[in-house]
């Protein structure tokens, strides 16, 4: 079944067109790599899919249901009970981690299911500590933001996003504010995730791990589409574009 269904996505901020007629979709347990030089529209296609951002052009689907669609510049979008429940679909990872500062680390993964959901607070507080053990942060529930790396901030907003379980998990450039050493950590446990058939969608500049854990990658340049594929596909595409944006991870790679 089709998680997500984009069709024909259209997006301006004031007389810039950022994104230009893009359609995607993605499937259940579907890992989906975005790719891209930066300004090719990559967060902003995210933040549309996630209702952060209206569209100007075109329809969202979750689940086989229209919950977005727009003419002529003018975007209608599904209210109330419908919308709450859409929400319930996705979580979001952004680059900037996002948590709250006032909140300690068991707080902030559980105050959302507790409290929007309204779940079980036994049970809420029993799935938390099973994805921080996950994360490798068991001994950090009492912990403050402030107290923690880059790298454990991450790891926590991904717990937090995985304790709505959601059907499909987005990543906006989840190592982009981290130096090398703790991007490798994340990345370590975002692969974890691939055990548990959650759909992802990753926005990401790191190439290997494109190539290495996705099913489906996606290149935009300038609000388009460029190249879609399989992994093997896309970065061996012999489109210019794409071959002189993969120069440097092709001359890494000794290709």
């Amino acid at each position: 079944m089709k998680l997500l269904e984009m069709n024909h996505i259209q997006k301006s901020f004031d007389d810039l067109e950022v994104l230009k007629d893009i359609s995607i979709s993605v499937e259940e347990g579907e890992i989906l790599s975005i790719i891209g030089p930066s300004g090719s529209g990559k967060s902003t296609l995210l933040r549309c899919a996630t209702m952060l951002e209206t569209i100007g052009g075109g329809e969202i689907r979750y689940m086989g249901e229209q919950v977005a669609s727009a003419q002529d510049g003018r975007a209608v979008y599904v209210k109330g009970d419908t919308m709450k429940k859409v929400r319930s679909y996705f979580g979001l990872v952004f680059q900037s981690f996002n948590l709250f500062p006032h909140y300690s680390v068991m707080k902030n993964i559980t105050d959302a299911p507790i409290h929007v959901q309204k779940r079980n607070k036994d049970e809420v507080y029993k799935e938390a500590r099973e994805l921080l053990k996950k994360m490798g942060l068991e001994d950090k529930e009492d912990a403050y933001p402030c107290q923690l790396s880059g790298g454990q901030c991450q790891r926590v907003a991904i717990a937090r996003a995985l304790a709505l379980n959601p059907k499909i998990l987005f990543f906006d450039e989840p190592t982009s504010a981290l130096d090398p050493e703790l991007t490798g950590e994340v990345l370590k446990v975002i692969r974890s995730l691939a055990d548990l058939d959650i759909a992802m969608v990753i926005v990401t500049h790191e190439m290997q791990f494109a190539k290495d854990i996705s099913h489906r990658v996606i290149f935009m340049d300038q609000g388009v589409i460029v190249e879609e594929g399989s992994p093997e596909y896309v970065f061996s595409s012999e489109n210019a574009r794409m071959r002189e944006f993969l120069g440097r991870f092709h001359q890494a790679e000794g290709v």
